[in-house]
C-alpha cells in the first residue's frame, strides 16, 4: 500500500504537476486554492485522484467569498489573488470547495487515517508545529494509526506510539526555506517526507498571465523562489 499525502497546493499547478509518484491512494489535507492563480487544474486533479480530501481555511474563504484583509505578508498576498479565484471558479467548483468536510477518517487496507487541515481542536485555523506534548493533548479521543495535517507549510513526522502525525508540508508554497514542493509517501507503515524541484519560473509566468503585476507579483516571486516570505 503506497499512499501519497499532499497539502497546501494553493493553486500552483506547476508544482502539483511536477509530482510524478506512483501511488495506490491519495489523501489531500486541504488548501487547494488561494495565493496562486491556477486553481482549475489543481481542483480537477484532486477531484480525479484524491480518495479523500478535507477543507482548508483558504478553501473555506474562497468558497464563502470571505474578503481577504491585511496589509502585510501572506494576508496581503491573498488580497491580490483571492478576487482572481472568484473570476475563474464556476459554481460547480465553488460548491466542491464548500462541501469538503473539515475532518475525515478513512480506513485503507486496515490502516486508519484521520485527516484535518489544522488540528482536531480547530480544524481550519490552528497552527501547530512538531510539538509532541501539544499533539498528544490535541489527539485525545482520536483513534487512528496516522493523523494527517497541513496548514503550517512545514513538513514533519511525529511517532507518538499508537499514533503517528504526518504533515507533508506544502506542495505549492513551502515556508521552511526550501522552495521545492513538499509531500509525503506512506508505504507499509513507513513515512517518507519528500521534496521535488519544479519550474518556479513557469508558475510565476502563469501568475503574470493571470493578471498579477507589480507588488503582488513581486511578493509571490519572493515566496516561491525563497521558500518563505523574506
Amino acid at each position: 500500500m503506497r499512499v501519497l499525502v499532499i497539502s497546501d497546493i494553493h493553486s500552483n499547478w506547476a508544482a502539483l504537476s511536477a509530482i510524478q509518484e506512483e501511488f495506490d491512494y491519495c489523501l489531500c489535507i486541504g488548501d487547494l486554492v488561494d495565493y496562486g492563480t491556477d486553481p482549475l487544474p489543481c481542483i480537477e486533479w484532486v477531484k480525479q485522484n484524491a480518495n479523500a480530501c478535507v477543507r482548508g481555511n483558504h478553501d473555506h474563504a474562497v468558497a464563502q467569498r470571505v474578503e481577504a484583509k491585511g496589509t502585510t505578508g501572506f494576508r496581503k498576498l491573498a488580497c491580490f489573488t483571492r478576487p482572481l479565484h472568484w473570476e475563474l471558479l464556476d459554481r460547480v467548483r465553488m460548491k466542491y470547495l464548500a462541501r469538503l468536510p473539515i475532518s475525515q477518517q478513512v480506513t485503507i487496507e486496515g490502516t486508519t487515517f484521520y485527516l484535518v487541515h489544522g488540528t482536531p481542536r480547530d480544524p481550519l485555523d490552528e497552527y501547530l508545529n512538531d510539538n509532541e506534548a501539544a499533539w498528544n493533548a490535541r489527539l485525545q479521543g482520536i483513534n487512528a494509526d496516522f493523523v494527517c495535517v497541513g496548514h503550517t507549510h512545514i513538513p514533519f513526522h511525529l511517532n507518538l506510539g499508537e499514533k503517528q502525525v504526518v504533515n507533508p508540508g506544502s506542495v505549492g508554497q513551502p515556508r521552511d526555506g526550501d522552495p521545492r514542493c513538499s509531500y509525503a509517501i506512506i508505504e507499509d507503515g513507513k513515512v517518507t517526507l519528500k521534496r521535488k524541484e519544479y519550474d518556479i519560473q513557469a508558475a510565476l509566468r502563469q501568475m503574470e498571465e493571470a493578471g498579477l503585476t507589480g507588488e503582488a507579483l513581486e511578493m509571490a516571486s519572493n515566496v516561491l523562489l525563497n521558500g518563505r516570505m523574506s
